[in-house]
């Protein structure tokens, strides 16, 4: 890593080759242990002002609609916190020129009370490139830590060091951004909806006036309305941006892992019950009926000489009957505990209960249980085990109140609660994380050539990989609102285990990891390459020739719609028969479409574009993790290239 001093500046195309996203850091201690910081983000033009005031990123408005900027939060560190701004390059609008960014202390409050002052500029998989130490803070109560700007289109970074005694306000007002908006340039309130109207995510609060609830025999027979956030955030009241929201459910004094479980278990079950869209949704799957939800926590039941406590319980009651779940609850990448829920299934099936429920990071497969337990077939009343991933939890509540909607203002606001939560750093419920020990040792097995087919950590390393790319499905399909699923080249009916040991020995043979999606609205399947040998993550789509018109004509026809995708998307034209046709980058297409056409008469079947990324190497959840690489890769390539054909 470079450090810099004050004032100096560096390409990062010097740096990595992986500078298309970037991530800064902004470190601090306080010695006291109390105090901190916000940061901020301000998109500046060629006149070093903000071109409207919505290119000002702050607490209450964390997230460009174009993805560009986004407010990762904190992250607790060993002796402090670490705040992390995630930064696309490729998606910064041309007319910005400099990136600033800076954080501010609360009123009274001044960065000479805080030490080690730090900033860290790392690329796309997660590597340091940059470093940059403040001493001289003094009484000041914001600082610009440093500024990204083009130079000859290419993107550099400045250590700038520089405080303002006057607060975020005088370093806002300095770049244009006008705080003191007249009440009358105020979003105006939405309308208060009708009863036949559904209360969509744009409701943002139950101060509002709240819809009465509809009888479903009342509801106008109608396809519901895709729904889309606002662009930009209301005007908040806050005095500045050190103020920050009251949530529902916070989660800044979860300090354990037994707090966290406990946390999410009664946020998600009071929610559930509060909510019977939702809590349908996650409970139908398991064979409950549809009908008056109830939810409880620390229940004790009896269990021999200890009593048991697990840490829910579901009751749905239809019709005079009872229908019940126990729930066991497990985050931050826990594990579940095979005796334990063995014990719950035992406690069920003596009380005549239907499902013993577990709840986890980790992602079930087919045949390839979380945890071993052992069902008694002798048993007149059977008992489910079920298992939900907290990826679902956030992919369901998310199709709901970005996509599909509620009927109720105070219902809708709940669910935005939840999901905050949810995807808030300190909840512990952030999905899928680890690709486990076998990771390191098959990785440098493939590097020396002494993996060998038939090794189970192979097995182990498909099962992680599957289990990845169904959360990436889950996570797509979240933020668009349509099916993301993934696609198995296998013919139906063949057992889950041989398919894996099969995907294990090409992985000792090849060494790639392979995987498509198939997205709703989108005329191809996505394909997910990762290369150990190379390194690299391959991200490509095959789009079929058009039966009419002129190869020409869908030549150039492909680069407009291509116009905002990636210089560096590779383009392949694929031949009748298999030949190979063409290949270019995009960069070199735009000028000359008629390249990628072959000079013979073999007719073109499809186009197959491309992108290449360098894949994480750390098996966890960190910025450099595998983990990481693959969900940044598939997303870019989405919001870059599909996004664009669909």
């Amino acid at each position: 890593m470079q450090e810099l001093a004050k004032g100096a500046n560096v390409a990062l195309s010097a740096l990595s080759e992986s500078v298309d996203s970037v991530v800064v850091g902004l470190n601090w201690t306080s010695p006291t242990g109390e105090g901190d910081a916000d940061v901020s983000v301000l998109l500046l033009n060629s006149d070093g002002k903000v071109r409207s005031d919505a290119d000002f990123y702050f607490y209450n408005n964390p997230v460009a609609p174009d993805g560009s900027v986004q407010l990762l939060g904190k992250t607790p560190t060993g002796d402090g916190s670490q705040d992390r701004i995630g930064f696309d390059l490729t998606a910064i609008p041309p007319e910005v020129t400099r990136i600033v960014v800076a954080a501010s202390r609360y009123e009274g409050a001044h960065f000479g009370e805080l030490e080690n002052l730090r900033l860290t500029l790392a690329d796309g998989v997660g590597t340091d490139l940059v470093g940059f130490t403040i001493t001289d803070t003094g009484p000041m109560s914001a600082f610009i830590f440093g500024e990204l700007y083009r130079r000859d289109g290419a993107w550099k970074f400045r250590a700038v060091g520089q405080g303002y005694g006057s607060g975020l306000a005088g370093l806002a007002t300095d770049f244009g951004v006008d705080i003191d908006d007249d009440a009358g340039d105020e979003a105006p309130d939405p309308v208060e909806q009708t009863p036949q109207e559904p209360v969509h995510a744009q409701v943002p609060a139950p101060r509002q006036a709240v819809a009465p609830a509809v009888k479903a025999s009342a509801r106008p027979r109608t396809a519901k309305k895709k729904v889309t956030l606002p662009k930009a955030p209301r005007r908040s009241l806050a005095d500045n941006d050190s103020w920050r929201e009251a949530r529902l459910f916070p989660v800044s004094a979860l300090k354990s892992d037994r707090d966290r479980e406990a946390r999410a278990t009664s946020v998600l079950l009071s929610v559930m019950a509060q909510i019977p869209e939702f809590g349908r949704r996650l409970t139908a799957a398991f064979g409950a009926p549809a009908g008056r939800m109830e939810t409880f926590t620390e229940v004790t039941l009896p269990h021999g000489d200890s009593p048991r406590r697990p840490d829910g319980v579901i009751r749905v009651e239809r019709a005079g009957k009872l229908w019940t779940a126990l729930v066991e609850t497990k985050t931050n990448g826990n594990a579940l505990k095979g005796e334990q829920v063995q014990a719950y299934m035992d406690i069920a099936a003596r009380r005549g209960y239907e499902a013993v429920i577990t709840l986890t990071n980790d992602v079930e497969l087919e045949g390839s249980p979380l945890v071993d337990v052992k069902i008694d077939g002798r048993r007149k009343h059977k008992v489910a085990l079920r298992h939900l991933s907290w990826a679902e939890v956030a992919h369901q509540a998310q199709m709901l109140i970005q996509h599909e909607g509620v009927n109720d203002a105070a219902h809708a606001w709940l669910l935005r609660e939840l999901l905050h939560y949810l995807q808030h750093e300190n909840s512990g419920c952030h999905g899928f994380q680890n690709m486990g020990a076998a990771w390191v040792p098959v990785r440098n097995g493939i590097d020396d050539e002494t993996l060998c087919q038939g090794d189970p950590r192979a097995l182990e390393v498909v099962e992680s990989w599957e289990r990845l790319v169904r959360q990436v499905c889950l996570r797509l399909g979240g933020e668009l609102g349509h099916k993301v699923l993934p696609v198995q080249r296998t013919r139906r009916g063949i057992d889950p285990a041989a398919r894996r040991a099969l995907l294990a020995d090409q992985l000792c043979a090849d060494g790639r990891l392979g995987a498509e999606l198939r997205i709703e609205g989108t005329p191809g399947v996505l394909a997910l390459t990762a290369d150990f040998r190379t390194g690299r993550l391959r991200t490509s789509i095959e789009i079929p020739a058009p039966t009419q018109g002129y190869p020409l004509s869908w030549a150039k026809r492909l680069v407009r719609r291509l116009a905002e995708a990636p210089a560096d998307l590779h383009v392949e034209t694929l031949l009748e028969g298999g030949a190979g046709g063409p290949r270019s980058t995009l960069e070199r297409l735009r000028p000359e479409p008629g390249n990628m056409l072959p000079t013979t008469n073999t007719p073109v079947t499809a186009f197959r574009l491309s992108l290449l990324k360098t894949m994480g190497s750390t098996r966890g959840n960190a910025e450099s993790s595998f983990i990481r690489s693959v969900d940044e890769a598939v997303h870019r390539f989405h919001r870059s290239v599909v996004a664009h054909l669909e």
